[in-house]
């Protein structure tokens, strides 16, 4: 048998079972979305210790075979970067109808220093049906309040959580006020909105001079230990919020508290305030694309069409899930990117919008959300388009440089139950 063939057989064998040690491993003449916007039709990707050793033509360079472990012939699939799932609660709840399994929301307003991590769960069966989707990545995210405590970016594979962490309680998630309520016979300007805003500015100024005292002259609050890193630029804060009038005032919040690393999370009046955005230099998280208007005279394309305006705009966005059943619907993070390409992003843009944009907008992208030379080794390859459900067909995963399963435990009750009659 010829070798390659022979290691090809190997890693299909591997592939589809549990995770092995790290190998040094070749994957040649799949078709590449980088991640940062190129591609390559025949790739030729070198993965040395973990990480990213190479990344060239196939047909242009010849690449000595023999220093690889396992060579993998991928000709007429396609190799993506690990997709990421901003604002998620992935991982912290199993089954939304049982509240046993709910682990995201905590009881009070203020809740800075509750923190995703220490509940993620890295043996929830709905985390298996995600990343055989090609999502490898969440960003656990605490819910409820006006603060709602820290998340952390989480492998989707690990034993544990301390396993699974790529970067730990890397932001503070606050729900800015909102300025319309909407209710079920009206919708109209909420009168507390001033003052929810200024009990909000409350907080931080505590917050702030609590971080500015020295530690023999301070009282141990454990609400404001954790937004210390806010001020000296060590941590992101993510805010909610969706109507023009509060994503302006976010905007004046952040320079008012100086903080260095904002993120705005849902963003749909984004369009409505493209310039003042762009100058601020505020990423955007933007809502579910597969959702109605928020308001009944937009356009009924406006969720749709909202990541390719900010596209055109110059602002630095990625698309994420929170929603009714937004851990399970997570595995469809990949299709909500695809609908995006039909109106106003390109292929790539869309790739990018769930890999490398959401990697630089948790601070992650030096190490993942590409594949580029030096950066750790996470890619999945499909059959097909990954971002098309008839094409999404995941036949390979490694995670720094480790092949994963690509089964999950529909698969196995799928094979158990298919010839009962």
């Amino acid at each position: 048998m010829d070798i390659n063939k022979l290691y090809f057989a190997w890693a299909l064998l591997f592939l589809g079972g549990m995770s092995f040690a790290q190998k040094n491993i070749l994957i040649e003449n799949g078709f590449l979305h980088v991640g940062n916007g190129t591609v390559i039709e025949t790739a030729s990707i070198g993965i040395e210790d973990g990480k990213i050793a190479h990344v060239k033509n196939s047909l242009a360079f010849s690449i000595d075979k023999s220093k690889y472990d396992l060579v993998i012939d991928v000709k007429g699939q396609h190799i993506y970067p690990g997709f990421i799932a901003p604002n998620s609660t992935l991982g912290l709840t199993e089954i939304d109808a049982v509240r046993a399994t709910l682990d995201f929301y905590e009881v009070g307003d203020y809740n800075p220093h509750i923190r995703a991590l220490i509940a993620f769960n890295v043996e929830s069966k709905v985390v298996g049906t995600v990343r055989t989707n090609g999502v490898l990545f969440a960003q656990a995210t605490p819910r409820g309040g006006a603060i709602t405590g820290s998340s952390s970016v989480m492998r989707l594979f690990g034993w544990n959580w301390e396993d699974a962490v790529v970067k730990k309680d890397e932001g503070i998630h606050v729900n800015w006020p909102n300025f319309i309520n909407y209710g079920w016979r009206e919708v109209k300007v909420n009168d507390d909105y001033k003052n929810e805003i200024r009990e909000l500015e409350r907080f931080f100024t505590e917050a702030k001079n609590y971080a500015n005292t020295k530690e023999k002259d301070k009282k141990i609050d454990l609400r404001f230990e954790s937004m210390k890193r806010i001020f000296d630029g060590k941590q992101r804060v993510y805010f909610r919020a969706e109507r023009a009038q509060e994503l302006l005032d976010v905007m004046l919040f952040v320079k008012k508290f100086d903080i260095k690393y904002p993120v705005i999370v849902g963003g749909y009046d984004a369009n409505l305030i493209l310039d003042q955005l762009r100058d601020s230099k505020i990423p955007v998280m933007l809502g579910r694309v597969h959702e109605l208007p928020k308001v009944a005279e937009d356009d009924i394309h406006m969720p749709y069409k909202l990541p390719g305006i900010l596209q055109k705009a110059g602002i630095l966005f990625c698309l994420q899930n929170e929603g009714d059943m937004e851990a399970m619907n997570t595995r469809n993070l990949p299709f909500l990117a695809g609908q995006t390409r039909a109106f106003g992003l390109s292929n790539e843009e869309a790739v990018a919008a769930i890999s490398l944009n959401a990697a630089k907008i948790m601070g992650i992208d030096k190490e993942y959300g590409s594949i580029e030379v030096g950066k750790s080794a996470t890619l999945f390859i499909s059959k097909g388009d990954a971002l098309d459900m008839r094409g999404n067909q995941v036949t390979h995963i490694i995670m720094d440089g480790k092949p994963q399963s690509v089964r999950n435990h529909q698969d196995e009750l799928y094979e158990r139950f298919k010839e009962k009659r």
